[in-house]
């Protein structure tokens, strides 16, 4: 085998003391090494012992923590208990109070009451022969099984029922010409005949106007379900949009009739007024009503202030007012009744809400005083002069005494601060015959706003409500009239076609 040829070395051997300096520099490396770790050891141990404890803070926090958490927990279910047991859950806001069992009235009227049937109709149209089946002999049979008939009788049925109605089409060949005085152009019109209008198509009559009004304001029919009926019933084919832009002429038409309500209304005696919500193009508004036993009047405005009660009652209202408690009815300078139905109303709720309202004393007697004067009205006609009179002085005492109480109860206290306030207007109807204790009459005439509310969802425009209000205010104050709200509405508009305005 060859031998490898001898290389020199790449670094030449060190010697021995090369070597010994050598090991004496590794030997401090090692040394400084060994320190530095021994420095991060002790470090490590310091932060290991700085984090137990903190771990052990956090614990201690934590237990705390759960500690006051479950005391919370508890207390928190306490009081929810607390709160079940002292008062229910409130219902939805459109879910009516429950009527207690002694406060149902039983259905129906009253036994012993006079009959209450339709009249015989004067006048038969028709009549009709309905006989028997006969045989060949004459003999009138049985037609269950065709035997002869014994005990034989005769009777009258009489039947009302409705005619058809079919669309009557009528043209009117008119004349137009130029007046050389006034420079106006006339038409000649019939007396049942619409204002002229140059459309594409048939205008819509007397008959079926007065119709449209009735349906939709005083029977509350929504637009399409009116011209559903108009179609359906009659033939006519109306759409919505052209039946509220009729309403809209309607109610520019009898303008001058809603402003003599107006003027009656100011002459009243006695006068009850109320408000309530309603949207006219999703924007908040209300509608008020002011009424008395032959007139009502409905007003829309989107202000509750009492402008509005300014503005429709004039400055010269010589009446007394029966309202709320509604701080706008304060402004109108005139005689004022309260409603002691909204007090009883809310003592009853403030009862139900706080168990230690209800047990107060001085709320106890203002539901008496309260009870017993609304009591003593209806005795008005039942009593002697001298004996109504002294009772209704001692019902003034009564209340009198109760306004220098001082409640303990906080709503107590704020009852008793209305209380002292309107002190004069709660007792105005002991000494007045027409003067009621409650403002019933005004709450009964919305409730055909409230349902037509609740079906319709208000208006869409400011003139739609107007003609709402105008349109609603003459047919209720025809019906509480006695009138015929059809047949009146057409003489209104027969009336106003006649003066030739448009």
């Amino acid at each position: 085998m060859a031998r490898r040829p001898f290389k020199e070395p790449l670094f030449p051997p060190l010697t021995w003391p090369q070597r010994e300096a050598a090991w004496k520099e590794r030997e401090r490396h090692l040394l400084l090494d060994r320190n530095a770790a021994w420095e991060q050891l002790g470090e490590a141990h310091g932060r290991a012992d700085r984090a137990e404890a903190e771990v052990r803070t956090l614990k201690a926090e934590l237990s705390r923590a759960r500690t006051r958490i479950a005391e919370l927990e508890s207390a928190h279910r306490a009081d929810d208990a607390q709160a079940d047991r002292a008062a229910p859950v409130s219902p939805p806001p459109w879910v009516k109070p429950d009527i207690a069992k002694k406060a149902r009235k039983t259905p129906g009227r009253k036994a012993g009451h006079a009959a209450a049937l339709r009249p015989m109709p004067a006048k038969v149209d028709q009549v009709v022969g309905v006989p028997l089946t006969r045989d060949e002999r004459g003999r009138e049979l049985c037609p269950r099984c065709r035997c002869a008939l014994a005990e034989l009788r005769s009777h009258e049925r009489v039947v009302e029922d409705l005619t058809p109605a079919n669309v009557l089409v009528t043209k009117f060949k008119t004349r137009s010409g130029r007046c050389v005085s006034c420079d106006c152009r006339v038409e000649g019109r019939a007396a049942h005949q619409p204002p002229a209008a140059d459309v594409p198509h048939g205008q819509i009559g007397l008959n079926a106007l007065a119709l449209g009004v009735m349906l939709r304001v005083r029977q509350r029919l929504p637009l399409r379900q009116v011209c559903t009926v108009l179609e359906k019933m009659a033939g006519l084919t109306v759409s919505p949009a052209g039946l509220v832009k009729q309403l809209k002429r309607i109610a520019r038409w009898l303008e001058g009739e809603y402003e003599r309500l107006i003027l009656q209304m100011r002459a009243s005696k006695v006068l009850h007024a109320d408000e309530t919500g309603w949207r006219i193009d999703g924007k908040n508004a209300w509608a008020w009503v002011f009424t008395q036993p032959l007139l009502t009047l409905f007003v829309m405005d989107p202000s509750r202030g009492r402008k509005v009660v300014t503005d429709v009652l004039g400055e010269a209202f010589g009446g007394t007012l029966v309202c709320d408690f509604y701080g706008a009815y304060d402004g109108v300078a005139c005689d004022k009744q309260r409603c002691l139905t909204h007090l009883l109303r809310e003592i009853k709720d403030l009862g139900t809400r706080h168990g230690s309202f209800a047990a107060d004393p001085w709320a106890v007697k203002l539901k008496k005083w309260c009870k017993d004067a609304i009591s003593h009205k209806k005795k008005w006609k039942a009593l002697g002069d001298d004996e109504y009179e002294m009772k209704a002085s001692r019902l003034e005492d009564r209340l009198d005494a109760l306004v220098k109480l001082d409640p303990a109860h906080p709503e107590a206290r704020r009852l008793h601060k209305r209380v002292k306030k309107y002190r004069r207007e709660l007792t105005r109807f002991l000494w007045d015959e027409e003067l009621e204790p409650t403002n019933n009459p005004a709450e009964r005439a919305l409730r055909p706003m409230v349902v037509a509310r609740k079906i319709s969802g208000g208006s869409r425009s400011p003139e739609a409500a107007e003609a709402w209000s105008k349109l609603s205010s003459l047919l209720a104050t025809q019906e509480q009239n006695g009138k015929n709200v059809l047949e009146e509405t057409k003489k209104l508009l027969v009336d106003y076609w006649a003066t030739g305005e448009r």
